[in-house]
């Protein structure tokens, strides 16, 4: 895993895109600062700018520093999660301006994943994430359902769980807003 993460953090550092096994389905993902690098996931993806993706931290102090305020309940839904979950918080700050979505808003997942979880602190900032297929298209399951489309596309290809068949889902979005409302944009 050492050797991977060494040769993911090369093309990210770059400016480059990886195509990486996350905590739900198989990303693409890049330097979520980097709007060039920002601009070229939505361009692989095949996604209009002003649709939004997700931006992946390691800890609760990486996501302190993108968002303007964590609105408390954001704390309670993170703790009693049991699967994956994006939430979308009001105030982004400090990433790519296009990964940012009109309203100012961000959507960030907490990773839990081993691999995910030591590139991105390895990396020091946050990546920026997408399903790996065309934008419309079914998200793949396993390494095996990514298109040829997307792997001649991406900067360097992750050599990890390639093999593995999983269930995994995208993840939980909730929407938050400061006064405590929510809504639960996919489930």
């Amino acid at each position: 895993m050492e050797e991977e993460i060494k040769n993911a953090l090369a093309v990210l550092h770059k400016g480059g895109t990886i195509l990486y096994p996350t905590d739900t389905v198989w990303g693409i993902g890049c330097d979520a600062r980097n709007k060039e690098a920002v601009s070229k996931l939505f361009k692989i993806k095949e996604r209009a700018e002003y649709k939004s993706m997700v931006v992946l931290v390691c800890d609760e102090k990486m996501l302190n520093r993108y968002v303007k305020e964590v609105p408390e309940m954001a704390w309670d839904l993170l703790e009693a999660a049991e699967t994956p979950l994006t939430i979308i918080y009001p105030d982004g700050r400090s990433l790519a301006e296009n990964i940012i979505a009109a309203d100012g808003s961000v959507g960030i997942r907490l990773v839990k994943d081993e691999f995910c979880k030591n590139l991105i602190h390895k990396f020091g900032k946050p990546i920026a994430s997408t399903s790996a297929n065309i934008s419309g298209e079914k998200s793949p399951s396993s390494f095996s359902d990514i298109k040829l489309d997307i792997l001649n596309k991406v900067d360097y290809i992750v050599n990890l769980r390639q093999n593995e068949i999983n269930d995994t889902q995208p993840s939980t979005i909730i929407k938050l807003a400061m006064n405590g409302e929510f809504k639960i944009i996919r489930k």
